[in-house]
């Protein structure tokens, strides 16, 4: 199960940036980063792997990896801005995302502020989808486009400075996720259960809505 998804975005991966260079993993960054499942791990580190062949080098690798990132992090950030926590609050719950998902990104913010964007970018998963609750906290532009690009570099030398020194030993990657397969199936099936059944309650058992004093007007007096 498991190595044939890779297989087939493997060869995807390998595919486009074989035709379109450094272009490539601008594209399939930036797709991405536009919280559509085409994982980092696989991208940059292939990447990474041209870049121990000689074809690549491994500063341009990067660069074109952070700047994928961004282009596709700043087209979800402004569904935040625009769309703002209401949008979030009436269709999030359609794709598991809980008011109180929205409230942990809050803190997160009130935490660490602006810089939350930066750190965000250097984990797994969640860098993928801060891009929407740093608009609904509008962060302001020009820091959310240095701290996504910064980041994000980081992040793409990373996974691609690993393919690189892979190297050639990179087909022998095969046979360990064919003995993982069953292994890693099993974590990420338990992983999606529990994600769905927790927000899930979230949702069938409804989420109050604020009660705004504006709309009940002042107290009446006796």
């Amino acid at each position: 199960m498991v190595t044939k998804i890779l297989a087939v975005l493997s060869g995807f991966v390998l595919s486009t940036i074989a035709a379109l260079g450094y272009t490539g993993i601008v594209l399939l960054m930036a797709i991405e980063s536009a919280a559509i499942p085409l994982p980092s791990e696989i991208i940059m580190p292939f990447s990474g792997y041209l870049v121990s062949t000689g074809r690549f080098q491994l500063l341009w690798v990067s660069l074109a990896g952070g700047l994928g990132c961004l282009i596709g992090s700043v087209a979800t950030y402004y569904l935040g801005l625009w769309g703002g926590r209401p949008l979030l609050m009436r269709y999030g719950r359609y794709v598991l995302i809980s008011r109180h998902d929205l409230d942990r990104a809050d803190r997160w913010f009130a935490r660490y502020g602006d810089a939350t964007v930066f750190f965000a970018r250097l984990l797994p998963v969640i860098r993928t989808y801060i891009s929407v609750p740093a608009g609904v906290a509008r962060v302001p532009i020009f820091k959310f486009c240095v701290y996504t690009f910064v980041g994000s570099v980081i992040w793409s030398w990373l996974l691609a400075f690993v393919g690189m020194k892979l190297g050639e030993r990179w087909d022998s990657l095969r046979g360990l996720f064919h003995k993982m397969d069953l292994v890693i199936g099993i974590l990420v099936l338990a992983g999606v259960v529990w994600f769905v059944w927790h927000h899930w309650k979230d949702r069938v058992r409804g989420e109050p809505e604020p009660v705004s004093v504006e709309a009940e007007g002042p107290p009446k007096k006796n």
